[in-house]
């Protein structure tokens, strides 16, 4: 079921209410009635986010209706430009998503989102690869996508789009996950890329449309990425790179995180990952594929996680 599109106008009205913690009012809202006790002042969670949240929309309660005409022009040039939205109150939403803390409340997207992406990993690794390490993404995702598997990845330079590239060629499904709004392409070299994309899965992204790629934006879009998959494959990553940020959420979010075999025994991050932190070192396709769910277990779950939550 969609939401009526009233409703998604009044959800995104609330996240226009500046200050307002984003995962907090997704968490709400996706309870039974939660949308209606938000817009009543009222909320079921006791958390410090909630608090100072619900603080500010008291405080600026009289901005809703103006909140709610800019949405409202946001919808309009989305419908003109082709552009869909899916929000924590639609049935579409991602189910591997629902099951995080600090989930998104919208994603705005181009492409098709499908019940059957619940079975995704992501493959990340970092922008400076090494020829190595391409062609181990290169493989890890067509591997992937043979296997029916949806890839994630972040629209990247390096690791990213060999990943996305090999999905493409080998006709499977890959979701770039965006670190800037739907209208802003980031790197713009993978423009053509994200078009391909929209052919043969979707980009997606948590940010307003025309919202730019910042430094917080990546860590963000992170998050959402490994929010979507079932776990996360590391190919390449230093110390300070964003994909070990992503296997840091994923395991925050109780994800699988697989990391290379040569990826163990090049980086100390990586072999404390393993050896404290509840990764797994892997040096074939099968060894991912044997920690896979199916779609309709990963919906169950998540129901489950809702219900846990009311009970709460």
């Amino acid at each position: 079921m969609v939401a009526s599109r009233d409703r998604r106008i009044a959800l995104l009205a609330l996240l226009r209410v500046k200050g307002v913690n984003w995962h907090f009012i997704a968490r709400e809202a996706q309870r039974p009635d939660g949308l209606d006790r938000l817009l009543d002042g009222k909320c079921a969670e006791g958390s410090v986010e909630a608090k100072e949240s619900m603080t500010l929309l008291a405080r600026h309660a009289q901005e809703l209706q103006d909140h709610q005409g800019s949405v409202e022009d946001i919808f309009r040039e989305m419908d003109a430009e082709g552009t869909a939205l899916t929000t924590v109150l639609d049935d579409d939403f991602p189910a591997n998503l629902r099951t995080i803390f600090n989930l998104p409340p919208f994603l705005f997207y181009r492409g098709e989102l499908r019940d059957d992406d619940a079975r995704a990993v992501a493959v990340v690794g970092t922008r400076q690869a090494s020829p190595m390490g391409l062609r181990q993404a290169a493989e890890m995702a067509r591997l992937l996508t043979t296997h029916d598997v949806t890839v994630l990845s972040g629209l990247a330079v390096g690791i990213d789009t060999a990943a996305h590239q090999a999905c493409l060629d080998a006709g499977g499904r890959t979701i770039a996950v965006l670190g800037s709004g739907i209208r802003r392409i980031y790197p713009s070299q993978n423009r053509e890329l994200a078009e391909e994309i929209v052919h043969s899965g979707a980009v997606v992204s948590q940010f307003w449309p025309d919202a730019p790629p910042t430094r917080y934006s990546f860590p963000r879009r992170n998050v959402t990425m490994s929010g979507m998959g079932q776990g996360t494959v590391v190919i390449e990553a230093s110390e300070t790179s964003g994909a070990k940020m992503q296997a840091r959420y994923a395991l925050e979010h109780g994800k699988h995180v697989w990391l290379l075999r040569n990826l163990v025994s090049e980086h100390a991050w990586a072999r404390t990952y393993v050896g404290r932190r509840g990764a797994k070192e892997v040096s074939r396709v099968e060894d991912i594929l044997m920690d896979l769910r199916s779609p309709a277990v990963v919906r169950q779950r998540a129901d489950a996680r809702m219900q846990l939550s009311l009970a709460v």
